[in-house]
């Protein structure tokens, strides 16, 4: 199978700094893959990578068959990327609609059936379509940053950090509907610090310790390495 994206022997510098060291992961399609790591381990470099944000000295980025090493984050966008950011930055002045239409504006602002899609997920949105949306909670809000980047029809769909700022159970909350979403068909990356929560719903994961991949495999058998309960899963 030909994986929808993958990144190959990816180095990557903040000026001197070398920041990702010979990176290599792939994603295939419809896969959930999570990457784990603690606090600047290169995780969000590492998003920034896959969406043309930093460009890498070396390696490659191929996303669905080709090479977008060198190509900007606007036509990786367009190409099938989309992203839920940390803290979810939604337009908070505009409505529940209006920034789901802001998701669909490479598509003239999304039809009906990509609106019955996001609110047969989420059914609430419907109900608060007309609400501002940065009157609502925490976890509302992260529906309408995932409905929003589910109104472009990613292929692939990044997600940073989703439990931040949530409580516990709307953390628990939250991974229910990212396993709703995949199982939809959408191939997912999440880059979380929340372990145990992030590998019981994936299918594979990374572990990235400062810049370097230093576990890989079945998310299955990484909740059972004992190395990873230790430094991530508090066990």
């Amino acid at each position: 199978m030909t994986a929808l994206l993958e990144i190959q022997n990816v180095d990557t510098y903040y000026g001197p700094i070398h920041i990702l060291q010979g990176l290599t992961l792939r994603i295939e399609p419809g896969e959930l893959v999570c990457l784990l790591g603690g606090n600047a381990s290169g995780k969000s470099t590492t998003l920034k990578t896959v969406l043309g944000i930093v460009t890498p000295r070396t390696g490659s980025v191929v996303f669905d068959g080709e090479d977008v090493t060198r190509r900007s984050t606007s036509y990786r966008i367009g190409k099938g990327m989309a992203i839920v950011p940390e803290n979810r930055r939604l337009f908070a002045p505009m409505t529940v609609l209006e920034n789901l239409e802001m998701g669909a504006y490479l598509h003239g602002g999304g039809k009906k059936e990509d609106f019955d899609r996001v609110y047969e997920l989420f059914p609430l949105l419907y109900e608060r379509r007309s609400q501002l949306a940065g009157t609502l909670s925490g976890g509302e809000q992260q529906m309408v940053a995932m409905g929003r980047a589910l109104m472009s029809k990613p292929k692939l769909l990044l997600m940073d950090e989703p439990s931040m700022g949530l409580a516990p159970i709307l953390v628990e909350r939250s991974f229910e509907i990212i396993k709703q979403v995949h199982e939809s068909g959408v191939a997912m990356l999440i880059v979380e610090q929340n372990a145990n929560v992030s590998l019981s719903i994936a299918d594979r994961g990374y572990v990235l310790s400062t810049g370097r991949l230093v576990l890989e495999g079945a998310a299955a058998s990484l909740r059972e390495d004992e190395d990873l309960r230790k430094a991530y899963l508090g066990r």
